[in-house]
Parts: C-alpha cells; sequence; structure tokens
C-alpha cells in the first residue's frame, strides 16, 4: 500500500512430530485514528523490533505443536492477530497475515509412531467381501514365475 510501511519476515520452525516448517509473514502499518499526517511509516529499528517480534511468535506458537494443531491455528488467523497484539506497542500493525508455509523437512517415516496414531480409529478399518475368491484364482506375477520354473525343467 502506498504512504504504508511493509514488514515482511520468515522463520523455520520445527514441530513437535518432526516437520521443518518455513513460515512468511507480512504486515502493515497502521494510522492512528487522530493522525494528520498522510503518511505512517516506522522507524528501522521499530521494523527490526517487529521483525524480531513476529520471527519470535512464530516460532513460539509452531515450536509447541504437531504440524495438525499448526494448520488449525493458520485457518482462524489466531497467530496474525497475536503478532498484531504483541507489537501494538512498538507501532500499530494491520492487515497481518502468515501469507505462505513451506515445508521444508518431513521426518524419517516410523511406522511404529503412525501405527500409534492411527490405532484410535473409528471402526471404519473396510468391508469384508461379498463373495469368495475362487479357489484357482492366483497372482499374475506368482503364474509367470511357476511357468517359467516349469519351461526350465
Amino acid at each position: 500500500r502506498k504512504w504504508h510501511t511493509m514488514i515482511e519476515a520468515h522463520v523455520d520452525v520445527k514441530t513437535t512430530d518432526g516437520y521443518v516448517v518455513r513460515m512468511f509473514v507480512i504486515a502493515f502499518t497502521k494510522r492512528r485514528a487522530d493522525q494528520v499526517g498522510t503518511n505512517c511509516y516506522a522507524q528501522s529499528a521499530q521494523i527490526r523490533k517487529i521483525r524480531k517480534k513476529m520471527m519470535e511468535i512464530m516460532s513460539k506458537e509452531a515450536g509447541t505443536v504437531q504440524l495438525r494443531e499448526l494448520v488449525k491455528k493458520l485457518i482462524p488467523e489466531s497467530i496474525g492477530k497475536e503478532i498484531e497484539k504483541q507489537t501494538q506497542g512498538i507501532f500499530p500493525l494491520k492487515d497481518v497475515y502468515i501469507r505462505k508455509v513451506k515445508i521444508i523437512k518431513k521426518p524419517k517415516f516410523d511406522i511404529t509412531k503412525f501405527m500409534e496414531l492411527h490405532n484410535d480409529t473409528d471402526g471404519d478399518a473396510g468391508v469384508a467381501m461379498l463373495r469368495p475368491e475362487a479357489e484357482d484364482a492366483e497372482n499374475l506375477i506368482t503364474a509367470g514365475a511357476k511357468a517359467a520354473e516349469e519351461d526350465d525343467e
């Protein structure tokens, strides 16, 4: 926007379930209600303080939860509102949004943890087959291997 300072910041955070995400935030300075001047630029020291606070809040909010909960936090823009509240003392901000989240690193796949996560299912494991499988049904790969063995003999 014209006559405003745009402040951007990014931070790499490791969630509790092992994902490393890079979060990008954007914010604009806000005019005061009783302001006469047309512009509302923040000084560079204020920008540095705001950026530091943004990074601190993002790493605190994302570093203490799993990726699932982080997505739930991103949808209602709760992190942006928190940044807006915390930085009010430095310089009033508006339109504070997490504009992008990249997954930088996925955790190593651990089957025990995976099974642990999916143990609490609601019984939607699948349905039994309606008709029994035929006795002479066999896998095409194994059938080919058996045929090749018989040809060799």
